[in-house]
């Protein structure tokens, strides 16, 4: 079982939480890791790179001049590569994403970065995460005595104004709903903060840590 410890506002550790590692893959791949991020990249690229072809350029499609008796190298239309202002031999049509990444593979790879935060201890619980209202100054304080001022990833369970409103002026700090967070964002930020239910349904839902792990035998108090 690993222990995940859980602390208040203040910064001051109230217990733990333990998780089987079975539950999250039961060890760290880091050749899947890499795939999810190479992938996930990929599917950023904006791919608007666009060059013309011999087909889209303005000319006529008309033989420039005759086959033989010229003394002139043999040519057929001026919108060939070969000349000035033609188009492109193998323009650049920029195209979709090729690198696929299927959903289990997707869960599994989020399951192993979990995984690797909480065995290199970068994964903590906050207890009672409430905000009346928005406060920058309170969301970087608890952060600040979390050690998580650095960088961070805020898993919630639902949303929350008040919490996104407070961090979102915060470098380096993101709030994301707990089935949202992406093995990226994970690897990306050196801490990973979930909110006491947040972590609970990690651990209780099919879709987030695969299908057949039951929350009694992955979750204790």
């Amino acid at each position: 079982m690993l222990a995940v410890p859980v602390f208040n506002m203040q910064g001051e550790r109230t217990g733990e939480l333990t998780i089987a590692a079975e539950a999250l893959g039961g060890e760290v791949r880091p050749a899947l890791l890499k795939q999810a991020v190479v992938a996930h990249l990929d599917r950023r690229r904006q791919r608007s790179a666009r060059t013309k072809g011999r087909s889209d350029v303005v000319g006529s499609t008309r033989k420039l001049y005759r086959q033989k008796g010229t003394g002139n190298a043999r040519a057929g239309s001026i919108r060939t590569p070969v000349r000035r202002g033609g188009g492109r031999a193998f323009a650049n049509r920029g195209g979709q994403s090729t690198k696929g990444f299927p959903k289990h593979m997707r869960r599994l790879a989020r399951q192993s970065a979990i995984l690797a935060k909480i065995l290199s201890e970068d994964v903590m619980i906050v207890d009672g995460l409430e905000m009346d209202a928005p406060k920058t100054r309170t969301m970087a304080s608890m952060l600040a005595a979390l050690g998580a001022d650095n960088g961070c990833v805020l898993a919630m369970d639902g949303p929350s104004e008040n919490v996104y409103l407070s961090a979102r002026n915060i470098p380096k700090t993101e709030v994301r709903r707990v089935h949202e967070i992406h093995v990226y964002e994970i690897l990306r930020r050196r801490k990973l903060i979930f909110t006491k239910p947040a972590f609970a349904r990690l651990v209780d839902d099919p879709l987030c840590l695969g299908a057949g792990t039951s929350g009694d035998q992955a979750f204790d108090t």
